[in-house]
């Protein structure tokens, strides 16, 4: 009951979908948390001002409608990801990952039966010397 639960367990589709809920939810409060304590600092500081930067674009001079491209938000976006998926890669899927080599190691190899072209050689083989003597 227990190697079945087990099996279940470390099968890799199981393991990539709970790697990919955990992506999207548990990490998520954690690593903006990290961005906007750690990281937005030293992108304002780095950038000259907020994280949340815009660039506005005008067709013409003087045009009333303008393209605001909110180049901030996506920066901090794209860090957010970096970051969950380097938390995922070095304390999940490394983990898991020699958990499972050291689960493979522990298993013996079955043992391979010849192929069908071995034992028909075997036969040969077999017959000859049984012939010379």
């Amino acid at each position: 009951m227990l190697q079945g639960f087990k099996d279940f367990i470390l099968r890799g589709n199981v393991i990539d979908l709970a790697i990919g809920v955990v992506i999207g939810a548990a990490f998520n409060n954690l690593v903006t948390a990290f961005t906007k304590a750690f990281l937005e600092p030293f992108i304002r500081l780095a950038g000259g001002g907020d994280v949340a930067g815009t660039l506005v674009l005008r067709a013409a001079e003087g045009a009333r409608e303008a393209i605001v491209l909110d180049y901030g938000s996506f920066i901090t976006a794209l860090i957010n990801f970096l970051l969950t998926a380097a938390v995922l890669y070095f304390f999940v899927v490394r983990p898991v990952n020699a958990m499972n080599e050291r689960l493979k190691r522990g298993a013996q190899a079955p043992v391979e039966e010849p192929s069908n072209e071995e034992k028909l050689l075997a036969e040969i083989r077999d017959e000859l010397r049984r012939t010379r003597v």
